[in-house]
Order: C-alpha cells, then structure tokens, then sequence
C-alpha cells in the first residue's frame, strides 16, 4: 500500500457521507502513512544557522548533518568551539563552512548569505538563533548602550538575514527564529532581553502570513526555549544562580541543548510542511499563553 504525499491540495469535489463517515469511500482519501526519507531528513538541504559554535546552534547543526544537510556555521568568536561543530558536522560526511563576524552589522548579515550561496548555490533553511543578555536588577540600571546592543544582536539579524536570504529561498524553504519563554511570561532581571525576545515572536507571526501564500510557500516557525544548559548561562549569570538554574521548572531540571534541536529539525523537515506562524515551547513543562 502506497500513498503519494504532496504538501497542497486541490479543491475536494463535493461529498457527504453519513456518521461517523468511511475514510474509504472518502475522495480524496486522506493521506496517513508515514512520510519517508531514506536519506534523512534534510537530504540534500543547506542550513546556516548563527550562534552555531555552541550550545542549541551546535547541536541543531550536528542532527541537521546527521540527517543530511550541509551546513553554514555563524559565531562571533569562539573559534574554538566553532570547529568543534565542524568536527560532528563532518563525521556525518556533510560539509560545514564556519563563518565568523558580528551580526549586529547589516553587512556581515548580507555577506554571510553571500557566502552561503557562493559556497552551496543555494539556502533551504536559515536558522536565526544568536543572541546575547545581561541581567539588570532594575530597568534603570539598562544603560541605553545596553539597550543598542541588545537589540542590534538580538533582534536585527533575525529581520536583515531573512531579508536578505528571502530572494534566495524557494517554496518549501524553512525560516525559524530562537525566540524566548521570557516572550510569552517576562523576566524581571531580563527586561531588554525580554523585549527582543517578544519581537522575534511578533516578527516571525507576521513574517509567517506574509510568507505563507501559495506562490511564495515559505514557512517560519519560532522555537522558544526555557532554562536550557548553554555557554550563555554561566556567561551572563552569577555563580549562585547557576548552582539552581533550571531547578524552578515543572521539571525541576535544565533542559540540554540535543533536547531543543529535534524542535527545530520538526520544523525544518516536511514532517511541519503545514505548519507555519507557531512556536514550539521547549522549557520542561511551564505552560505558557499565546
């Protein structure tokens, strides 16, 4: 038995059955087998993703290779790590091109999309994940140089990258933003962290129904995590707070970085080919609105 999977429908001719109805008289029948991918996943797909030496932008990076995709590494400066990602990435036999530079510049943004291009010929997914934070006990202790750079790191590359790579990407292609459960329920020692958090979220919903229409056919999703173990944390936290990070979730534990990158693999793959506009919640059990 054997379905032909297509990701659009035309229109169903008219019909109507009785309670609670046959699927097999249904025309026409609605596809139920699983979707197959004896190459992975991601076969034959290039994914740039930032923030990519370390923490959730590696481990997205290694489980895009292992199901096959090539893949361009953004980071800023942790050339160490960086190669560490191009090590896993490698062991799967797929290519990764580190790319290093800061993308709070609009020009680095459109060169690292012209060199993902000059290298592959193409961009499939683009990954919008780095971003920095520094902890404020009050709003008036955000210095406005502090406010910039927040913003300028966070939330700028997310709109200069997509815009850039939007010429490049054909229907079928993936955009998925890292936003933040400190969107959905706020952060006091957070607060301009916050706010770029919540504008990723605003950005990628609009950016979702603009993209979404037949001909375009681009689909952006948000992955938004909660305490999860990264160089971020034990970079922007104090000794303190890192011996209890996490243990205030449902689950009364951090989450590791290969317990997000399935979230945005989903995404990525034709398993979500109608998904689009949502965010996935990956923070040990904290239910959030919205």
């Amino acid at each position: 038995m054997s379905q032909h999977h297509s990701s659009s429908n035309p229109p169903f001719p008219q019909q109507q059955q009785d309670l609670p109805g046959s699927q097999h008289a249904q025309d026409p029948q609605p596809q139920v087998l699983p979707k197959e991918y004896p190459n992975g996943k991601l076969a034959g797909k290039v994914a740039l993703i930032t923030g990519a030496d370390s923490g959730i932008g590696q481990a997205v990076a290694i489980l895009f290779a292992k199901e096959g995709a090539n893949i361009v590494a953004s980071y800023l400066c942790e050339h160490e790590d960086a190669k560490a990602t191009q090590q896993h990435v490698e062991r799967y036999q797929r290519r990764c091109v580190l790319v290093a530079g800061d993308l709070s510049k609009e020009e680095h943004c459109k060169q690292l999309i012209d060199k993902t291009l000059a290298e592959f010929g193409r961009l499939d997914i683009l990954i919008n994940n780095a971003g920095t934070q520094v902890e404020q006990v009050s709003l008036t202790d955000i210095t406005t140089e502090q406010l910039e750079r927040t913003v300028q790191t966070n939330f700028y590359p997310h709109f200069w990258l997509s815009k850039f790579a939007l010429p490049h990407l054909s229907k079928g292609a993936s955009i998925i933003n890292t936003t933040s459960i400190t969107a959905y329920r706020g952060s006091d020692h957070l607060i301009d962290y916050a706010a770029t958090k919540g504008a990723i979220l605003s950005f990628t919903r609009a950016l979702a129904n603009n993209l979404s229409g037949s001909e375009k056919g681009i689909r952006v999703n948000g992955v938004a995590p909660g305490p999860i173990w990264t160089p971020l944390i034990v970079a922007s936290f104090s000794p303190e707070e890192i011996e209890t990070f996490g243990k205030n979730s449902p689950m009364g534990r951090a989450g590791q970085p290969n317990e997000v990158a399935p979230a945005y693999l989903y995404l990525a793959s034709e398993d979500a080919s109608y998904v689009t506009g949502q965010v996935i919640h990956v923070n040990g059990g904290e239910i959030v609105g919205g």
